[in-house]
């Protein structure tokens, strides 16, 4: 099939690579022409695990393009994916000023049919309003679907050659027929490909973020009744986990969720409530309580250095929102940097991925280390953002001759309790037992 993909962002060029893979004729259109430039020349704007080989694959075999030009893009295409962004408005509302723009722009273009395929997070609605802007000047028949993605950055790429489930919202038994036609090599094991009405399909991608969201908050907040009562929340999660009503996965107390869709998504569902006249408290608690809990380790780290961190320096492992991605959109790490350097403290920081786009904001407010361990060196303390695997079993030996004094804060319960405590660690973590030993002052 030939396909049009709008938009090269995350789920732009993951999509049109991916579909590429399988065989289609993919171009990817996007206004960004340095980005288009940078794509022609094979250099990939974001990092994510296996994307590479496929991306330079179907380039070199002529099924992936790239152009600025809309109308070359979607010429002869049978399916127009929408992959542009929708960020958050003031009121937390999603901004479709991009995606309806481009629906404007497609109409008088449109020279057979064609099915429209909203593929960006969009309110309930949006299916409506993208169709009424594409038919105020097309001559041709059209189909407008929504297929929301389900992609986790670190292992987008897995998920899309092997999805769960794929959600289509359609009525039109044409369009049925060309997505079922166009998914059919993904789903091959089984899996199901779902159809629903459009305006289900739409709440489906906010009911599933807002739900994960909900339940990472929800284990947050047990952790931190955790270390009032004097309970350990990683034998609470395995406690639960178990359970086959709950499952195993999004159970990991830490500093809260961030990246480019839970925080935006849970906001517009709740504005997407309020406009109804719903109050979806349970929501406004999850915001609540996620913002809290980002910079749950600096009273700690405070108290920590009896109120003063003044001439301090604090060693950052981790800046990215999770691991396997360079993406710091709504990271923890962010938040707590800038609380540290508020209250006076240096900051030099590492990551494997995601340092340049951090420089990007910060400039030389930080320092970046070259290494996890040149992050160390002469630092007071060590606290980790991000639980990449590098940072779970590191030389203690060399970390202890470069740190100032043997103290961890960790965001993300990297470590064991009973391990910190025999390698005279001052270990504090998310739910569990602190560990407190007499400050080791370098001689």
């Amino acid at each position: 099939m030939k396909l049009a993909v709008v938009g090269t962002g995350y789920v732009g060029l993951v999509t049109g690579t991916c579909f590429a893979e399988t065989g289609n004729q993919v171009t990817c259109v996007d206004i960004d022409e340095r980005k288009v430039e940078k794509l022609n020349n094979g250099i990939i704007p974001i990092y994510e695990p296996g994307l590479d080989v496929l991306f330079h694959r179907n380039v070199e075999e002529g099924r992936l393009k790239f152009t600025t030009d809309l109308a070359e893009g979607i010429k002869g295409a049978e399916v127009i994916f929408l992959a542009l962004p929708t960020p958050p408005g003031e009121d937390g509302s999603a901004d479709l000023k991009y995606i309806l723009k481009v629906s404007s722009d497609l109409g008088p273009i449109l020279n057979q049919y064609v099915v429209v395929v909203d593929k960006s997070t969009v309110p309930v609605g949006t299916a409506e309003k993208v169709h009424a802007h594409i038919a105020d000047n097309a001559k041709v028949e059209f189909d407008v679907v929504s297929n929301p993605e389900f992609l986790r950055e670190g292992v987008a790429v897995e998920d899309f050659m092997k999805p769960d489930r794929v959600v289509i919202g359609t009525r039109s038994e044409r369009a049925k027929g060309v997505m079922n036609r166009l998914y059919a090599p993904l789903v091959r094991q089984g899996n199901p490909v779902i159809f629903m009405d459009e305006r289900s399909a739409e709440m489906t991608k906010y009911a599933a973020n807002a739900f994960l969201a909900t339940k990472i908050t929800f284990m947050n907040e047990i952790a931190n009744l955790c270390e009032r009562v004097g309970a350990n929340v990683d034998d609470i999660r395995r406690g639960i986990g178990t359970d086959s009503r709950i499952g195993k996965r999004f159970l990991f107390a830490g500093i809260g969720y961030g990246g480019s869709c839970f925080p935006k998504d849970v906001q517009a569902l709740a504005k997407t409530a309020e406009d109804y006249q719903y109050d979806f408290k349970v929501l406004k608690s999850v915001m609540q309580v996620n913002y809290s809990q980002k910079t749950k380790l600096i009273p700690q780290i405070v108290e920590h250095f009896e109120g003063n961190l003044r001439g301090k320096t604090i060693a950052i492992w981790g800046l990215a929102f999770k691991p396997y991605t360079d993406d710091i959109r709504e990271a923890p790490a962010l938040d707590n940097i800038r609380a540290l350097l508020e209250a006076g403290a240096k900051v030099t920081a590492y990551d494997p991925e995601a340092m340049d786009n951090v420089r990007n904001i910060l400039g030389n407010q930080i320092t970046f280390a070259h290494t996890s361990y040149a992050a160390l060196d002469d630092a007071d303390a060590l606290v980790i953002m991000t639980e990449w695997p590098l940072f779970r079993t590191p030389d203690f030996d060399k970390m202890n001759l470069l740190l100032k004094n043997k103290v961890i804060f960790d965001g993300r319960n990297v470590y064991e309790v009973d391990q910190m405590r025999e390698l005279g660690y001052t270990y504090y973590s998310i739910g569990r037992e602190a560990v407190n030993v007499s400050v080791e002052q370098k001689v």
